[in-house]
């Protein structure tokens, strides 16, 4: 399964090709030296057994019997010094000479005594048919394993003095001759290794020259995701990703330029009602004065009064449309987050009261920087949707804040119903709400102060508690 990151999917797409092509290359390579050392070293062999035959005499030879080695000899003494001098001057691990039934006459290094049968040469049937018939010399083709370590065996004729073939000499490669394969074998691997991190190295600067473009482009789209219309896309010079960050670049601006109309006509709508509500509002306080307190008119004050009830409601409404529609100036100062959290859950104190909610606060002393008035605002609305949402009489709405890591985190947390899981998307956008006099503003117009101070806002929900985060970072130095 491939990798979903696209670095990481570069960086395979670029390695697996070279490691399968370098790792069978090292492969062949390995192979292919390996049979050509295997080779000279038999033929290395080979030649060693003959000069080793040359210096045995073939008739003497024969004269060796079973016992000799016990009795040691004179003449097995003399050609067991002659194989010794030959294996510690050649560096063999084992030099035998045996007649050609395959009797052992004598062993040097191999222990196995005059008269035995050579177990080994059975391996090397075909190789002993040329030596022993044709007089040539000649190397095992099969290798063989001792002591954990890979042997091969040359072989050459022994003649006595008219030139007929009496036995041969097999002489065994020590370990020694297998340094060049084994440092060939090294060698390889190491150049495989180096080769692949080169690669590596490369494959890497290229995944980062090709990913990094595009992670700029990720992070801009999530600014505007997030709101963040006024920071331009970066050009990029490469084509294509030019390209995308010209497109994306063009839509920032389209969106930008839709929200600041869409805003303006917001605060064009809201200035043209708030007039004639003022003018309403007046003359239903007129109207009131007029009925005086006559019984006769109770019904028609009762009339007046939903009048100015509704007359507050639009109100609001309006001051919420102004509130978002107009770009918020920050006055910033250094202030105590724990004097903010209780300050602005005192202002609610009577809603609670009126509902029978209990509030609860504890939070931890700290220091922020940021617009007070804004951000106790931006609390306000989460506190007041808190306790709308409580059960009256029984409800507890609990303010818990404090600092984490680099943020002052504050949580509003009530005992209400919960939200609906598909309605948690939707809490911040404007206009949305489930309330049937709610403007559905309270909540995106606090999400922006917030962010404007470079903050966040979260929420989780279940049934029986929702939890709404509100995170500024701290103020240092």
């Amino acid at each position: 399964m491939l990798p979903r990151s696209l670095r990481l999917r570069l960086l395979f797409a670029f390695l697996a090709p070279a490691l399968a092509l370098f790792g069978l290359a090292g492969a062949f390579g390995y192979t292919l030296s390996r049979g050509r050392l295997e080779a000279e070293l038999g033929e290395s062999l080979a030649a060693i057994a003959a000069a080793s035959a040359s210096q045995i005499n073939g008739g003497r030879l024969l004269t060796i019997e079973p016992g000799d080695d016990v009795a040691q000899t004179r003449t097995w003494r003399n050609v067991l010094r002659t194989l010794t001098e030959l294996k510690e001057a050649t560096g063999a691990r084992r030099l035998v000479a045996f007649d050609t039934q395959g009797r052992v006459r004598v062993d040097a290094g191999g222990g196995l005594p005059t008269g035995a049968e050579m177990p080994e040469l059975a391996r090397d049937r075909l190789e002993l048919e040329r030596v022993l018939q044709r007089g040539e010399r000649a190397a095992s083709q099969v290798l063989f394993e001792y002591e954990g370590q890979l042997y091969k065996t040359g072989y050459a004729p022994i003649r006595d003095d008219s030139g007929t073939i009496v036995g041969a000499i097999a002489v065994e490669a020590s370990a020694r001759f297998w340094d060049p394969l084994r440092q060939l074998a090294i060698g390889y691997l190491l150049f495989v290794l180096l080769t692949l991190a080169v690669l590596g190295l490369v494959a890497v600067a290229m995944a980062n020259t090709v990913t990094r473009p595009l992670r700029r482009l990720v992070s801009a789209a999530t600014r505007i995701g997030g709101g963040d219309l006024s920071t331009p896309v970066a050009p990029d010079p490469s084509l294509e990703v030019g390209a995308l960050a010209r497109e994306l670049e063009a839509m920032r601006q389209a969106l930008e330029s839709r929200d600041r109309q869409l805003k303006m006509m917001l605060a064009g709508v809201a200035h043209e009602v708030r007039n004639p509500i003022g003018g309403i509002e007046l003359f239903a306080g007129v109207l009131a004065e007029e009925l005086g307190d006559a019984p006769a008119d109770a019904e028609a004050r009762g009339h007046v009064e939903r009048i100015r009830s509704e007359i507050d409601y639009l109100k609001r409404i309006v001051e919420d449309f102004l509130a978002f529609a107009r770009e918020q100036k920050i006055a910033r100062a250094r202030f105590d987050a724990k004097a903010w959290v209780h300050g602005a859950v005192e202002l609610l104190r009577t809603d609670a009261e009126s509902r029978s909610v209990r509030l609860e606060v504890q939070a931890v002393p700290a220091t922020i920087e940021g617009d007070e008035g804004l951000l106790t605002s931006a609390l306000v609305n989460l506190v007041k949707n808190a306790i709308q949402a409580s059960p009256s009489g029984t409800g507890v709405v609990e303010v818990r804040a404090g600092p984490q890591s680099s943020r002052y985190v504050v949580e509003v947390r009530d005992q209400g119903a919960g939200i609906p899981a598909e309605q948690l998307e939707q809490l911040f956008e404007p206009f949305f709400t489930t309330r049937e006099k709610g403007t559905g503003l309270g909540l995106p117009l606090a999400k922006k102060i917030v962010q404007a101070h470079g903050g966040e806002m979260r929420v989780r929900s279940r049934p029986g508690e929702t939890v709404f985060e509100l995170s500024l970072p701290l103020a240092w130095g």
